[in-house]
């Protein structure tokens, strides 16, 4: 399994449990005005903003907060948000993409390399890891929506470029380029999947015990509790029985 999969599907039930509310929403309706501001207001002529939508309606989001989100993009006292990617090495050598969208670059950029010190790591150059990711399409379907067969089924018919499925769900990965046309056949056959968005995936993931993977998990939350970052990836794997440890912690 992918380090990327393993690692987000631990925060992910993670997050479910733990996170408050209000910051996914907040950061949910930064992405949504970005994208209106940047494109049309109407999501049916604007992709951005369609994806935006469809995942903050995956995490419950009211429909009024999106609204006033897309709002806010027309308003005149709507922040002008600027889209950062920081890259560093953290515990273990293990290389991490944080992306952020902000209207403060200096403050941005100081919480970040704060984070990445405190856990051992190092902020480096703009370009001086994602040489190692490439960028993907990711489309997530719960458990809910078939079996492993009828997943790669379909997302063979649409174009994708692989299906991963576990308990919890399943990740369809398609390239970067084809993520409206590919999540566009899927709806026509499954249904509205439950996230649609672009991901960093690591070409080659870097092995790390316990002790390195909770020190990685503990710098991804507090990089992921600011306020500005948006996502962050991070290339690892471990084996099935640190795995379970780390699911039960």
């Amino acid at each position: 399994m992918a380090g990327h999969s393993q690692f987000k599907n631990i925060m992910h039930r993670k997050g479910r449990q733990d996170a408050v509310r209000s910051k996914i929403f907040s950061k949910l309706a930064r992405e949504i005005t970005v994208a209106a501001k940047q494109g049309m207001p109407d999501p049916a002529m604007n992709p951005r903003l369609r994806l935006a939508i469809q995942n903050a309606k995956a995490e419950s989001m009211p429909k009024d907060n999106i609204q006033r989100a897309i709002n806010k993009a027309s308003g005149g006292d709507a922040e002008n948000y600027e889209e950062v990617r920081y890259e560093g090495y953290g515990p273990g050598g293990v290389a991490l993409i944080v992306e952020a969208l902000t209207d403060n670059r200096n403050r941005s950029a100081s919480n970040v390399r704060a984070a990445f010190t405190k856990a051992g790591g190092a902020l480096g150059e703009t370009g001086s890891v994602s040489f190692m990711w490439d960028r993907k399409g990711e489309i997530y379907y719960p458990a809910s929506a078939g079996d492993a067969d009828k997943l790669m089924e379909a997302a063979i018919d649409a174009g994708a470029e692989d299906v991963e499925t576990d308990e919890e769900g399943h990740t369809v990965y398609c390239a970067f380029e084809d993520l409206g046309e590919v999540s566009k056949a899927l709806e026509a056959s499954l249904g509205e999947a439950e996230s649609v968005k672009t991901i960093w995936q690591p070409q080659n993931n870097v092995p790390v015990d316990e002790e390195r993977a909770q020190s990685l998990m503990k710098l991804v939350a507090t990089l992921e509790d600011d306020d500005d970052v948006q996502n962050v990836y991070a290339n690892f794997e471990v084996d099935e029985e640190t795995l379970a440890k780390l699911s039960a912690a």
